[in-house]
């Protein structure tokens, strides 16, 4: 039996897959009948999938039956589709023109899915240069402020020494607040 699946390609943690008809008994690896074309599940999702829609249809018409990555890849690329309708026997006109509508929606979708995307994007860069120009305006007022303490306690430094010094000079004689350590007298100490 002919399978439709996928031949893994690529270097470590970058895979690259073929897609393949290949026969059931062959390695996942090993020999292929025919490529029909390659996924690539790292890039853009427009570009992730590149295939030969005639080829494939052909398979399909032949009997070969895909895997189920393999069958939502074709799925998505529309090729089920074209494949559904032509079992079916729907006039060629009116199944292009269902083919059509369907890739058109499809299209709108991903582009706007694109639009979604680049709109976050920018509402994420537009949050964080708002974070960062909050953040610098909170530092220059806390500088401001520092600088504003600063000048306040330069200020008042020299009237707090000249308040020091008052009291030392008139002192009444009952006040013990303006006697040194050296003029006070040594307690008792009880043991």
């Amino acid at each position: 039996m002919v399978k439709l699946r996928l031949a893994r390609q690529g270097r470590k943690k970058v895979p690259i897959y073929k897609i393949v008809a290949a026969d059931s008994r062959a390695r996942r690896d090993g020999r292929f009948i025919e490529s029909l074309g390659q996924y690539r599940p790292s890039n853009e999702p427009g570009q992730k999938i590149q295939i030969n829609p005639d080829r494939a249809l052909y398979w399909l018409k032949v009997g070969a039956q895909p895997t189920d990555t393999v069958r939502s890849l074709l799925s998505s690329e529309g090729i089920l589709l074209k494949w559904h309708l032509e079992k079916k026997q729907i006039e060629p006109a009116r199944a292009e023109e269902i083919f059509n509508t369907w890739k058109a929606q499809k299209d709108n979708k991903l582009t706007e899915q694109m639009n979604a995307k680049q709109r976050a994007a920018e509402d994420a860069k537009r949050k964080k240069a708002e974070a960062k120009k909050a953040a610098e305006t909170a530092a220059a007022e806390q500088a401001a402020a520092e600088q504003a303490a600063a000048e306040q306690a330069s200020a008042a430094e020299p009237v707090a020494v000249a308040a020091e010094e008052a009291p030392a000079e008139g002192a009444a004689v009952g006040d013990t607040a303006s006697i040194t350590s050296e003029e006070r007298p040594a307690e008792s100490v009880e043991g």
